[in-house]
């Protein structure tokens, strides 16, 4: 008989990334606890699709986390509840400060107390700041260039100082640009404000959107647009799930890029998009946005060797059919 694998508390579970990680837990057989305050997260895609355990509630709430580890036999937690705007870190950066790392600092307070000592951090390439050596690879430089990929830098230094005092293990993945949606059409990008490419180009292509906006035509790239790597988010879940069963089977504390290795251009998305849905795209060029640059690429190598990650969607085709079928279905 196949032993019962253990509880999984997955924070921002009712995310985009953290959704579609939650199905592939499932799929892998783990049993899902869910906690998200709802800001993001939409409760339809875990009550319809996710069928697991929902607790609406916040990472900074103290007694709540006491009492959900108290109650529930958790073996380790994967945590997305962070907010991701980078124009609105350099706005308001105390929301930021008081989500990020203090939410992820009480989170991790409460698991020690609770003896859990598994952790995977969903980090990002925003704290590596402007490249000096692309693809990027795990130990380049940390300068970040926003409050929000200052927020992570935290953590991620938390999470070396937890290893150290405490025997606290975690996974921090620094991903680059998750995209796409689930190839089955169970789940997909909805973020409210959407600020990610390849959806506001299909919104674009469903009349939603009168245009779409690139920025910056005369950068030092093949065709003059930013590049960045776009990384299937069902891959970015697999990774997760990889790096959560490194931890399981006694690995020791990892910091691992999620990238392709290969990036595509603003234009190159938009000539996909243009494939895949049939339609033109109304385009409005823009100057150049501050702190773009010019190519972010990552290195996958490390997650490809000691995880035995192996993307299944690296191609942009793929990645843009999946999301279409997604937004057809989410927006028409």
């Amino acid at each position: 008989m196949t032993p019962q694998k253990p509880t999984i508390l997955v924070t921002g579970g009712a995310g985009y990334i953290g959704s579609h990680t939650v199905l592939a837990l499932k799929q892998a057989g783990y049993e899902v606890v869910i906690l998200d305050n709802l800001v993001y997260g939409h409760r339809d895609i875990v009550e319809d699709v996710l069928k697991v355990e929902l607790v609406v509630g916040d990472t900074n709430d103290r007694p709540l986390l006491d009492k959900l580890f108290a109650t529930r036999d958790i073996a380790a937690v994967m945590h997305f509840s962070a907010y991701a705007y980078v124009g609105e870190s350099v706005t308001e950066p105390a929301k930021y400060y008081r989500n990020n790392v203090i939410g992820t600092l009480t989170l991790l307070e409460a698991m020690l107390a609770a003896n859990i000592k598994k952790f995977v951090f969903s980090s990002t390439c925003a704290t590596y700041g402007v490249p000096e050596v692309v693809p990027i690879p795990e130990n380049h430089s940390q300068n970040p260039i926003n409050p929000y990929g200052a927020t992570k830098l935290m953590v991620e230094r938390i999470l070396s100082d937890f290893s150290t005092a405490y025997d606290f293990r975690s996974v921090r993945f620094r991903y680059f640009n998750a995209a796409g949606a689930d190839p089955n059409g169970l789940l997909g990008e909805d973020h409210q404000p959407e600020t990610h490419l390849i959806p506001l180009v299909l919104m674009a292509a469903l009349g939603k959107r009168d245009s779409i906006s690139v920025f910056g035509t005369d950068y030092p790239t093949a065709d003059g647009t930013c590049i960045r790597d776009y990384i299937h988010v069902s891959d970015l879940a697999m990774a997760h799930v990889l790096g959560l069963e490194y931890l399981l089977q006694g690995g020791e504390s990892e910091v691992f890029n999620l990238g392709n290795g290969s990036g595509f251009s603003v234009k190159e998305v938009i000539e996909a998009a243009e494939s895949v849905t049939g339609k033109k795209i109304p385009v409005v060029e823009c100057d150049r946005r501050a702190g773009d640059p010019p190519a972010l690429i990552g290195s996958g190598e490390k997650a490809r060797k000691i995880l035995g990650w192996q993307p299944q969607y690296p191609g942009l085709q793929d990645i843009v059919t999946h999301a279409w079928q997604w937004h057809q279905k989410r927006h028409q």
